[in-house]
């Protein structure tokens, strides 16, 4: 058991949500931050149920006073955060040749600059603790591109040049940096899609299948043990072999 608190971000459900899950599991106190209240209440009421603490909390990751204003109520309501989950994010996907440039600002400032922005919020209590996981989730398109989604794309690829600039930044002081890069993964954001689409998806999935939100959460639970402690600045695929 570890008093240590992890903070996840977009975690009212999907990859977010599981990643709270397995985190309370290691024992791991945990906040849980999205915009939805009545969700995080529902999964917060669920960790302790399970015996675990959990916390939950609204933010906002385009603005960076509600980023700010969050971070500070949970160390002081919580406990300062150890464990840096940035899972938020959004699409707004089309065709970069008509894109609005409000769909670019929106998905650039949620996914990236709010990422950014939080991890400005816990740098501090790391450096004092000398011990800190910061774990970003990008994505299989930040490394191989997809049409439509530019804005998107640019924001994961953006992530995993975050991840490694921080992670120079911080090794020093035992803080590791990491990004994990899910692929083709069964969540509400790919839900949507034509049976069509996800049989043409799975045809260049070397394993043949769509990944789990636990797929990603176990990378995540990993990343933020003791025993990853020697990996830092590392982007950890879980894509099934979409991408190699």
């Amino acid at each position: 058991m570890t008093n240590r608190t992890a903070f996840i971000t977009g975690a009212s459900r999907g990859i977010g949500r599981a990643c709270a899950l397995a985190l309370a599991e290691a024992g791991y106190r945990v906040a849980v931050a999205a915009r939805n209240a009545k969700l995080l209440d529902e999964l917060a009421a669920e960790i302790r149920a399970a015996g675990h603490e959990a916390y939950a909390v609204t933010i906002n990751m385009a603005d960076a006073a509600s980023i700010k204003e969050t971070f500070a109520k949970t160390a002081k309501e919580f406990g300062p955060v150890s464990i840096l989950v940035n899972n938020a994010g959004i699409t707004r996907d089309g065709l970069a040749l008509r894109m609005k440039k409000e769909d670019w600002d929106e998905v650039i400032g949620t996914n990236l600059t709010g990422s950014f922005l939080a991890i400005q919020q816990v740098l501090q209590h790391m450096l004092r603790d000398r011990w800190g996981r910061i774990i970003n989730i990008s994505s299989v398109v930040g490394e191989m591109g997809n049409p439509g989604q530019a804005n998107y794309v640019a924001s994961k690829a953006g992530i995993i040049g975050l991840t490694k600039a921080i992670a120079q930044e911080m090794g020093s002081r035992n803080i590791t940096v990491n990004a994990v890069a899910p692929g083709f993964i069964e969540t509400d954001m790919t839900q949507g899609l034509s049976q069509e689409l996800k049989d043409n998806m799975i045809g260049h999935v070397a394993l043949k299948r769509i990944g789990r939100a636990e797929d990603v959460a176990a990378a995540v639970r990993f990343l933020a043990s003791e025993e990853a402690g020697y990996i830092t600045g590392h982007v950890l695929n879980v894509n099934g072999g979409l991408y190699m």
